[in-house]
């Protein structure tokens, strides 16, 4: 019972989990958005930028050469659900508080590699199908052939809503990497 309500609140959220990307009404961010003392990597229309403690920076597009993502938590579909309703009652049965887990997004450009720290999103972490599909979509980007900004038109108008299903993310993630 709790873990069906866990669920439905996670999917009520102001912001939509599709694959990689934590899209908002105003942003879209690769893993979690950070809160507090958290780091990530907010995508905008012109580049990446690093945010959260003891991480900064700015990498235009036209500067990035490689966006790759390394020690990313990822899991078959069958495996993702029901690790998520393990994880889900553990955590509830522990009292929570630990910090999520996190990955590396390493940034290349002709001058330097950045390795920046994102916290995963999803507690069993991500469905094989959909990383797979946001790394392409963040190669895209690093190649100039696909443009965040349809992201962010997408969140300003569905950001606010509930993360859509499994189905609907794969077809929206093919949608953005198609698009030049």
């Amino acid at each position: 019972m709790f873990v069906v309500l866990d669920v439905l609140v996670v999917l009520e959220a102001p912001v939509a989990m599709i694959g990689l990307f934590w899209i908002t009404k105003e942003s879209v961010y690769v893993g979690a958005e950070p809160e507090g003392y958290g780091r990530g990597v907010r995508l905008t229309r012109e580049g990446l930028e690093a945010v959260g403690t003891d991480q900064k920076g700015f990498w235009s597009w036209a500067d990035v050469r490689a966006v790759t993502v390394h020690y990313a938590k990822v899991r078959s579909s069958t495996r993702w659900l029901v690790g998520s309703m393990v994880d889900t009652v553990v955590d509830l049965s522990m009292g929570g508080g630990d910090a999520p887990s996190a990955f590396e997004l390493h940034v290349q450009t002709d001058e330097e590699k950045a390795e920046l720290t994102v916290y995963t999103a999803p507690v069993g972490g991500y469905v094989q199908s959909e990383y797979e599909l946001s790394v392409a979509l963040l190669e895209r980007f690093a190649q100039g052939t696909a443009d965040v900004g349809r992201l962010l038109e997408w969140g300003s108008v569905e950001g606010g809503g509930a993360t859509p299903f499994r189905a609907a993310r794969e077809a929206l993630l093919r949608s953005w990497a198609a698009a030049a």
